[in-house]
């Protein structure tokens, strides 16, 4: 089984909401592999929550380790209405029915919290691939680590560009450094497939080949 870390994000497109963000791309990814998924994190109690998980399941990713809180809103992102614009945050749980974009808040996406992840990998056994799917503090990194090692589990790890590497990550450790922007998910579906890779028993060489091979990508080879 594999374990993804890290929470999801609504996306309105086509007045529907679609999961988005790297944890609940690559989660689907892995499972569209025909791996057993469980997605770890947090949402709000609200429909945009009801939503994600509905589409999560039909997806093949379980979400029985994923905290609902009803003092939290689940971030919800619209899609741009031009080809030049941003995404936006949607502040509240009602489609907006004008057009063109809402301001965009200016409080940040909620990052993970160190003992929500530690109740999630309590909650779960037997996984042998644990992905920290969207960067985290070094207190979710070292819980996440110590859950990994204890497990016997391979550990993967997505980091931002620049990022310096925890001093608790286990020496096989494999850290994929995130694109400033994956609007199209192929680096969230990389992650995924490699992970798929690694749970079905494929060396992790041959599972990043594999995974960019599916994504349309090569090797570069020198002279």
């Amino acid at each position: 089984m594999i374990v993804v870390i890290g929470s999801p994000i609504g996306w309105l497109h086509d007045e529907a909401v679609v999961p988005g963000g790297t944890p609940a791309r690559a989660a689907l990814a892995a499972a569209a592999a025909g791996r057993q998924v469980q997605l770890v994190g947090r949402t709000g109690d609200d429909p945009t929550a009801d939503a994600l998980l509905l589409s999560l399941a039909r997806g093949g990713v379980g979400h029985v380790a994923l905290l609902r809180d009803p003092a939290r809103q689940t971030p919800l992102i619209q899609e741009p209405v031009a080809e030049d614009a941003a995404p936006v945050l949607v502040e509240d749980e009602v489609a907006p029915q004008a057009p063109g974009p809402l301001p965009l808040p200016s409080f940040p996406l909620p990052p993970l919290d160190a003992g929500d992840v530690d109740l999630g990998l309590r909650y779960l056994t037997n996984y042998a691939v644990v992905v920290l799917a969207e960067p985290a503090g070094s207190d979710v990194v070292r819980v996440v680590a110590d859950a990994a090692t204890w497990n016997g589990a391979q550990l993967v790890v997505v980091v931002d560009p620049g990022t310096e590497l925890s001093d608790g990550l286990p020496a096989d450790a494999i850290v994929f450094e995130a694109p400033g922007d994956d609007p199209d998910g192929d680096f969230a579906a990389l992650v995924g497939r490699f992970a798929a890779a690694l749970d079905d028993g494929t060396d992790a060489a041959d599972a990043f080949r594999a995974s960019i091979a599916a994504e349309g990508w090569t090797e570069a080879v020198a002279d």
